[in-house]
């Protein structure tokens, strides 16, 4: 035995049995907690010394229990964890912590005021190939990462209680998380559901770095075969985590891409093979957690770590619920908490909108459920912003403007006094058309001027500038200006608002600040 940390595992199905499994080989096991209690005596007789329960509830009432290991179905681990920190039980729990930053947050700090170790099962933290690949990460030895991907497929095991995105996703997430030291800026989650209604089986999410990394991760539970592979490519080589494969899970790829006759050309070499150590990677996190109670350790994967995880699923989960629009990450919640937000009290803001530090929301707005306002925008009189929509920082909306349902404004996007979105093509009163929305992105910096109208499912571009009056009925090129109705790009503007103009090469100095452009065709790049 090589402590006497002793733990209750509570969930002796699917996955539990494998932390009993691992507890039991570490010395730790001292109660197993199900409710089905045909379980509780197959496991009685597997595991002798270890006493038996169907009560949660005598688990948490008993003192010799020091830690608890939660494998129970998701929706519940909100209040497992709570009830076990609350009873001054260390937590191991299985992904996810809970089912949304809220709640993340609030046992993260329970498990801080009750001084109790909170630990959540990301489990390839803790595998051989991710702590080696991670090390190659970061001793530059990929160099320069630019792009992820990971598919984790499968058949089975199907849940009901959550969809594939929040069932298998939470690994990957995890892992790619660490890979980068970042957090996305936005991310976009599109999927299918085939046997159930209202729970995603297949989904494809992708997460757009500020490093400009982007990552995809494609993970299904209706699968002819099982696949599990992280694909990581830096500008010097390229690694593959294959954890289907028995042998060689790491394999290092020095491909590079050389340039001839202006063509770029693979040049491909041999794959390296990485040796690991051979250490069952459930066995390590166990082992991790009855270090961090006895040696007072902070878990690899503790609650900040899972609310970052937390942040980006619910942010996917946002944009599947919006057939795949772009969704931003945002700030963490704690931070967006901050109280410098001023509502006037004729402005009403509903229950479960959230609302960035310093910014202002005026006279007889009205911000819908479900929506998100971020930091120091300005908000005029009579707004309507929702439900659902998303808006970024230091965004001004002037007086008379509603930002309907599929509307998405980035950071920096000025609408000027009543300017006007759709969001429906062909409207009418007498046909309900909710399900036909066309989404509206308006990019980063973008000015909408006064009484101009955005006819929806088209794009503005950054740093566009659409006219007093004009109506847009096209996707709008980036820094275009455009006027009219129909509008028309009469010229190009630069990013501080003014005018460009253009030389016979296409190249533009900005009179006013002095930023460089280059124009071919209907396509300005600043450089």
């Amino acid at each position: 035995m090589e402590n006497q940390i002793k733990v209750a595992v509570v969930g002796a199905g699917y996955w539990g049995k494998n932390l009993i499994r691992n507890f039991d080989a570490l010395g730790n096991l001292a109660l197993i907690c199900d409710n089905n209690k045909e379980t509780l005596e197959i496991f009685s007789r597997k595991y002798p010394h270890a006493k038996t329960t169907d009560s949660f509830q005598s688990v948490l009432q008993n003192p010799g229990i020091e830690a608890i290991a939660i494998a129970s179905p998701a929706e519940a681990h909100y209040r497992m964890v709570k009830e076990g920190l609350l009873a001054n039980k260390n937590v191991f729990v299985e992904k996810p912590l809970a089912l949304n930053e809220e709640e993340g947050i609030e046992l993260n700090e329970l498990a801080k005021k009750q001084q109790r170790v909170l630990m959540i099962g990301h489990l390839l933290q803790y595998h051989p190939a991710v702590i080696k690949l991670k090390q190659l990460v970061s001793d530059g030895e990929l160099g320069k990462i630019e792009y992820i991907y990971s598919n984790r497929l499968n058949l089975g095991k199907i849940r009901r209680e959550e969809n594939i995105l929040w069932s298998f996703a939470p690994h990957d997430i995890s892992v790619i998380l660490s890979l980068t030291g970042e957090m996305p800026e936005r991310v976009t989650s599109e999927g299918a559901n085939y046997l159930h209604q209202k729970v995603a089986d297949v989904t494809l999410s992708s997460l757009s770095f500020p490093s400009g990394i982007k990552a995809h991760i494609f993970v299904s539970w209706l699968h002819p075969y099982k696949e599990q592979r992280l694909v990581v490519v830096g500008d010097r080589k390229m690694a593959v985590f294959n954890d289907v494969e028995p042998e060689d899970k790491l394999l290092l790829y020095p491909h590079r891409i050389v340039w001839k006759n202006h063509v770029p050309v693979p040049d491909k070499k041999e794959a390296e093979k990485i040796p690991l150590e051979k250490n069952e990677p459930l066995r390590e996190e166990c082992r991790h957690f009855i270090d961090c109670i006895t040696q007072s350790l902070r878990p690899k994967t503790d609650g900040e770590e899972a609310i970052r995880v937390l942040r980006v699923l619910q942010a996917c989960q946002r944009s599947l619920e919006q057939e795949g629009k772009a969704v931003p990450v945002g700030r963490p919640l704690q931070e967006r908490r901050l109280p410098e937000v001023f509502v006037h009290s004729t402005a009403v803001v509903d229950p479960g909108c959230e609302v960035g530090a310093g910014t202002k929301i005026w006279h007889f707005s009205h911000v819908i459920k479900g929506s998100r306002i971020g930091e120091n925008c300005n908000i005029g009189q009579n707004v309507a912003i929702g439900p659902d929509v998303s808006i970024g920082n230091r965004v001004k909306i002037q007086n008379n403007v509603s930002v309907f349902d599929g509307v998405t404004l980035e950071d920096g996007v000025f609408c000027g006094p009543s300017m006007v979105f759709t969001n429906v093509y062909n409207p009418r009163s007498y046909i309900p058309r909710k399900s036909e929305i066309r989404p509206t992105l308006v990019k980063e910096g973008a000015t909408l001027g006064a009484n101009s109208t955005i006819v929806c499912g088209h794009t503005v571009g950054r740093f566009a500038f659409v006219g007093a009056g004009a109506v847009v009925i096209d996707d709008v090129p980036d820094y275009a200006l455009m006027v009219g109705n129909p509008a028309k790009i009469k010229g190009w503007m630069c990013q501080c608002g003014i005018r460009l103009h253009f030389d016979k090469r296409g190249s533009a100095v900005c009179d006013a600040c002095g930023l460089k452009y280059e124009k071919a065709g209907n396509q300005v790049t600043q450089l």
